[in-house]
């Protein structure tokens, strides 16, 4: 389980988003806590007002509004009634389970996840002070919830070649059957959410998957100059399809002036991953005495790792991405090192594929943990031992000895 916590300004903007949702089929109410009466029969001005009836309470607190996701992995086959326990206890147990909230489960994405709508302003008008909440109270929280319902771990689950985001139905989106506005959305905020990115490139690298771009327009047009960002649906030739959305328009405001302090905060946080990435790259390597570009990306998209080589116009390529989509994060091939540079890489291909065969040794012997018994000669020890001895026989001269004292007492008895 995944959990992610954020803080905003808009509890509105956070209601808006799930109720059209649930108009548009891809989520369900799914719990209400907090709330006097039947939580389906509220409109969203009914819902509106139990959250801004707190917030009124502290007007100087500006950041009132909270957003928790609680993704779960694939392999968990969770009932509505297991989620609603779940978040449940989650809430009590990062302090908010007395505040009004209520819980969406969305159907938009391949893994099951919900999304908790709540503020942080209690009866008495404090403040639920949410700094650090992720490490302090989230992360203990999570770990506990995995061990109790037998939830996939957040922390070394298993690898899967599948990716927990759906890319945007090109097709669909082009002849009106899904709307544009809200298939970016659905991406932008999921990656955004779950991606490890430090720049505007390896942003888009991610999105690509996903049939979706972000573009700030062309060289020395105003939008460029003004820091502007839009977002278009892509075909599978990276041609622009429908309406562009400015970033200003979507949920959450991914704006460039708010990437950007994205970029900054995931800095530290992919470090963790590069080696694993490298690892990944050199185990493809090893399996081949030669090998052609097209397998060395087909074998790392085995590893869920998909590789983008950056070209010119001339034909040049000058650079390389990696997409770790089981890590979610995405590496440069120069943030790797050299070695992994699109120079160094092009440099290790071949014209043909030569796999590497397993020694026929290997390839036979059975694995086994135990090592071979060592040769004693514990036997030929154990007969020697219990072989019968010859009876000792005296010294002859003690035997002399013996006979002339039985001579003596012969005498004596004469």
């Amino acid at each position: 389980m995944v959990a992610r916590f954020v803080n905003g300004k808009n509890i509105r903007g956070m209601l808006h988003y799930n109720e059209n949702k649930i108009a548009a089929g891809e989520a369900r109410l799914l719990l209400a806590s907090g709330f006097a009466g039947d939580i389906d029969k509220f409109s969203l001005e009914q819902k509106l007002q139990r959250f801004e009836h707190l917030t009124m309470l502290n007007t100087r607190v500006k950041t009132n509004a909270v957003h928790i996701t609680l993704n779960f992995d694939e392999q968990d086959k969770l009932s509505n009634e297991q989620l609603q326990q779940i978040t449940l206890s989650y809430m009590e147990k990062i302090g908010f389970g007395d505040q009004p909230y209520i819980v969406y489960k969305h159907n938009d994405a391949a893994h099951t996840h919900v999304h908790i709508a709540t503020v942080n302003i209690k009866p008495d008008g404090s403040r639920i002070d949410t700094h650090g909440i992720g490490w302090k109270l989230s992360e203990p929280a999570r770990m506990a919830l995995e061990k109790e319902y037998g939830l996939v771990q957040a922390k070394g689950r298993k690898n899967s070649n599948m990716l927990t985001i759906k890319p945007a139905n090109i097709e669909k989106a082009i002849y009106g059957k899904t709307p544009t506005k809200r298939a970016i959305t659905n991406i932008v905020n999921a990656v955004i959410g779950t991606y490890k990115f430090t720049s505007l490139a390896e942003f888009n690298a991610i999105l690509k998957q996903f049939n979706v771009i972000a573009d700030r327009g062309g060289e020395n047009t105003l939008m460029r100059e003004k820091g502007g960002l839009i977002y278009s649906l892509i075909n599978d030739k990276g041609e622009q399809v429908g309406i562009p959305i400015k970033a200003s328009a979507i949920y959450n405001k991914p704006t460039l002036a708010n990437l950007q302090k994205e970029f900054e905060k995931n800095i530290e946080k992919r470090k963790q991953y590069r080696e694993p990435l490298k690892e990944n790259i050199e185990k493809v390597f090893k399996q081949y005495s030669s090998i052609t570009k097209n397998t060395f990306i087909a074998e790392l998209q085995k590893r869920n790792i998909n590789v983008a080589f950056r070209t010119n116009d001339q034909g040049y390529t000058y650079g390389i991405t990696y997409i770790d989509n089981q890590n979610k994060t995405v590496f440069n091939g120069s943030d790797l090192g050299k070695a992994y540079s699109a120079k160094a890489i092009l440099n290790r291909f071949s014209a043909t594929d030569k796999r590497i065969k397993p020694a026929l040794q290997k390839q036979h012997q059975p694995k086994t943990y135990l090592k071979p018994p060592e040769q004693t000669n514990y036997l030929l020890q154990a007969l020697v031992k219990y072989q019968p001895e010859a009876a000792p026989s005296g010294p002859r001269k003690k035997k002399k000895r013996k006979s002339k004292e039985k001579e003596q007492d012969q005498g004596l008895n004469l």
